[in-house]
């Protein structure tokens, strides 16, 4: 999972990418990068780390100009190697930079079909870079000196054409103007804005709300699936829908999950959402547990359960405490590598309010269980603290399926919910009771009247359809093999290896 965005202003936007980024920051904490262009010429920053601790003063004034895109990274494709750190450059055809969030699920057959057909050499294996060069390629194939909007929206047609998977897509054609788009089945999200300046009007794309409103721009709709927006180096905005066919499948685990509580994606508030998920929840305790459920406290696992749980207490009418402090200094724990780690993680992560939990049965509610690790150890740090019964409530569905649009979801056999029943999942975790939202219940808390177009959602991680075609069994077997711990530990230790050995040979020089 990743974010973006994209900025043509009419002042200088290293600042404003900076600020939109630290407001993305949830959604990628591993790289950052902006690229920022004036008079036909790139200037980049990227790195490993956090969004503060790669951009310093520095750097921030080396990127000049009144266009930009920035990007944070998850690493879901490729590896965590700062050379896969986004957004990506290729010279040809007008020098293009691009940021991606998602994945593309044919990346191996296209790289291989733009090395021997296209002729174009790639230097990563991020699927991003993959995408990069079938839009440079398209683009070049016009044959203009100055590409106009439709040669534009020509090139992301045929990325539609050729690319399967999702993606929201912030690209910048030097000297040409900024260019955003959205898989055609708006599986990942994508949203632009405006704001009037005295020098004229200046416009954002980005992966979520908040990093518009927070800069103080005007939301002005999220991008249809399949559709482009181009803003060209004279402030004219251009918008088309580019794919062939194209239907509305968000992908539900931004609503659960991944985005902040404060935004709104393709109109949907995820904050309400949100709390429709703590309501069906509780109407579901009430069916298989009754009024005599037992609850004495409904206690949030941080953060993003916490909105689900207050309105599930409330609809329980049991009372809703904050039972878990949060250090905020350590990562999400579901994508770190090695168990032991994630189990180090969590009690590094949570420290228990023991009055909360002393002589008390406790409803814990969390977000989603993935592997079950953290739940365990959470479990078992609320009876070390006390509490006399601890039950688990999970806001989402059984995880059964892996994800392939962009979550890094560990392979099929980590996933604790895969071909295990809720009573065999409960007897894992330790939790004396164990309920699960289900797939209808949370569909209907994220549907909106409001919002009649978006009826349906991408929920493979659920139900392991996946909407954009291609994946069989086969394609997953070979996703396992990548995505296990045994492959990130060899992956890491090649890659240490590596750095060990080059490091060797710098011993000698000066850092500057």
């Amino acid at each position: 999972m990743c974010g973006v965005v994209g900025i043509a202003g009419k002042s200088p936007v290293n600042q404003m990418l900076f600020d939109a980024l630290t407001m993305l920051q949830h959604r990628g904490q591993d790289a950052a990068g902006i690229v920022t262009c004036q008079e036909g010429r790139l200037f980049l920053r990227k790195d490993n780390g956090m969004v503060r601790d790669v951009f310093h003063t520095r750097h921030m004034r080396a990127l000049l100009g009144n266009y930009g895109i920035g990007h944070v990274r998850y690493p879901t494709a490729g590896s965590s190697s700062s050379a896969e750190a986004q957004p990506f450059y290729v010279n040809s055809p007008y020098g293009i930079t691009l940021a991606h969030n998602g994945n593309l699920t044919n990346a191996e057959e296209i790289h291989e079909d733009l090395f021997k057909t296209d002729l174009r050499h790639m230097n990563t294996d991020s699927d991003s870079e993959v995408l990069l060069n079938v839009f440079a390629h398209e683009l070049q194939k016009r044959g203009k000196l100055e590409p106009a909007a439709e040669d534009i929206f020509h090139a992301v047609t045929r990325v539609h054409e050729r690319c399967k998977g999702a993606y929201g897509v912030v690209a910048m054609v030097t000297g040409q103007g900024i260019v955003g788009f959205r898989d055609p089945h708006g599986i990942r999200p994508l949203i632009y804005g405006s704001r009037e300046t005295d020098e004229g009007m200046e416009y954002i794309i980005a992966s979520e709300s908040v990093a518009i409103t927070a800069l103080g721009f005007k939301v002005e709709r999220d991008l249809a699936p399949g559709e482009a927006i181009f803003i060209d180096s004279n402030g004219q905005m251009f918008t088309q829908q580019c794919a062939a066919q194209s239907e509305y499948h968000p992908c539900i685990f931004e609503y659960v999950y991944f985005a902040r509580p404060d935004a709104t994606i393709d109109g949907i508030s995820v904050y309400k959402a949100r709390l429709k998920m703590g309501e069906k929840l509780a109407q579901k305790i009430l069916r298989e547990w009754g009024e005599e459920h037992d609850i004495d406290v409904v206690i949030p696992i941080p953060d993003t359960s916490r909105t689900s749980a207050l309105e599930l207490a409330n609809t329980l009418g049991v009372k809703f405490r904050e039972g878990f402090m949060k250090n905020r200094y350590i990562g999400r724990t579901f994508i770190m590598p090695g168990q032991q780690q994630r189990k180090k993680s969590v009690r590094q992560k949570l420290n228990p309010v023991e009055l909360e939990f002393k002589g008390k049965n406790v409803l814990l509610v969390d977000d989603s269980i993935v592997r079950g690790t953290t739940c365990n150890e959470i479990i078992q740090m609320a009876r070390d603290a006390g509490a006399k019964r601890v039950f688990f409530a999970s806001a989402a569905p059984m995880v059964k399926y892996p994800n392939v649009y962009g979550i890094d979801m560990p392979a099929k056999s980590e996933l604790i919910a895969s071909s295990r029943s809720v009573e065999e999942i409960r007897e894992i975790i330790g939790a004396d009771r164990l309920i699960f939202q289900d797939l209808e219940d949370l569909k209907a808390a994220v549907r909106t009247h409001k919002v009649p177009e978006v009826n349906d959602f991408d929920c493979s991680v659920f139900d392991g359809v996946y909407v954009a075609g291609g994946i069989d069994e086969a394609y997953l077997d070979n996703l396992q093999q990548k995505r296990s711990d045994t492959a990130k530990k060899k992956k890491d230790n090649y890659i240490d290896v590596n750095i060990d050995a080059a490091s060797v040979d710098l011993t000698g020089l000066k850092e500057e």
